[in-house]
């Protein structure tokens, strides 16, 4: 039974790979650099839920997410830098930054993480904001160029599409291995039983950092995929409403396995589309599409597969509980 289920499991992947491969060549120029928005934010949900694996949820992750957009910005712009180097030192820069708020941060937990977290991250967009020299002031930095290679036009949005798939697999792929690992094994059981782990010897604030440093790091490099793109950057891009975006992209999809921040906001990116023509009216639509997913859905779209399996009378719905 496993072998069968492994298989399908990897001809599911296949399909979807091979799916994400052409899907690209039958979109129109507005649809594909949507794709690409889509690709960076799959990236970011993906990196916020190894922060929340502890049950520490922040409200910093989007200008974490900035530090790494900046720090790609800056070193194009002073010394001509490539992507190449760009996307390692970006996520590097994140990491760093995390690395020092994690000594006052985590000096709080739950509500009062939250609320330090959101003051930490205002302190830093506001000091972009004012600061002309280095990063622009209000109105940012522009000229932010893609990489160059050989003949290929990384300004296309089709090579700049197969370009980011490429780096978001790859950082996807460490961190479901890291989630599987024993570093995420401990964060579960911080997350489900933290006075129990702090018993057997760990250091709970240790790894709680950690999550946060990790997580960090890699919406650090999304934040460098996205502006070589877009080829400019504000502080606006990172506040509170991209931070929003992102809780509700996790909420929706779910944050019990790795697979519902990434339903949550490749459904609901499929939704906005759909609701462009609304204006103003959108945040409203958002919201009601909140209340109602906590309301009938409080385990999140990937809950979905589950209750099917339960209904069926195939499997078990086991996603209510901790891991085992």
């Amino acid at each position: 039974m496993k072998i069968i289920i492994r298989l399908r499991k990897i001809i599911a992947l296949i399909i979807l790979l091979a799916g994400l491969i052409v899907l690209p060549h039958y979109l129109e120029f507005h649809y594909q650099d949507l794709l690409i928005f889509l690709i960076v934010n799959v990236l970011v949900v993906a990196s916020y839920r190894i922060v929340t694996l502890t049950g520490e949820w922040s409200l910093i992750h989007a200008v974490m997410m900035g530090v790494g957009a900046y720090t790609a910005a800056l070193l194009f712009k002073n010394y001509n830098a490539a992507m190449w180097f760009t996307l390692p030192l970006a996520g590097g820069a994140a990491a760093l930054t995390a690395a020092l708020l994690s000594f006052p941060l985590f000096r709080m937990t739950q509500f009062y993480f939250l609320i330090g977290s959101f003051a930490a991250g205002e302190a830093i967009r506001l000091t972009w904001m004012q600061f002309i020299f280095p990063f622009g002031g209000s109105g940012g930095l522009s000229g932010i160029e893609p990489p160059i290679i050989g003949s290929i036009d990384f300004m296309d949005p089709i090579p700049y599409y197969y370009l980011a798939l490429g780096v978001v697999l790859i950082c996807l792929f460490i961190l479901y291995r890291i989630e599987n690992s024993k570093i995420g094994m401990t964060l579960h059981a911080i997350h489900w039983k933290a006075p129990l782990a702090e018993s057997v010897g760990v250091d709970t604030w240790r790894y709680r950092a950690l999550a946060f440093i990790i997580g960090s790091f890699f919406v650090g490099i999304a934040g460098a995929l996205k502006i070589h793109y877009l080829g400019t950057i504000t502080p606006n891009q990172f506040g509170i409403g991209f931070m929003v975006f992102i809780l509700i992209w996790v909420i929706v999809g779910g944050y019990k396995t790795i697979y519902g921040p990434l339903i949550g906001v490749v459904v609901l990116t499929i939704f906005d589309e759909s609701v462009r023509g609304f204006g103003e009216l959108r945040p409203a639509i958002y919201g009601g599409v909140l209340i109602i997913s906590i309301l009938f859905l409080p385990l999140g779209l990937e809950s979905i597969y589950p209750k099917i399996l339960t209904w069926c009378g195939i499997g078990s719905n086991s996603s209510d509980g901790p891991p085992p």
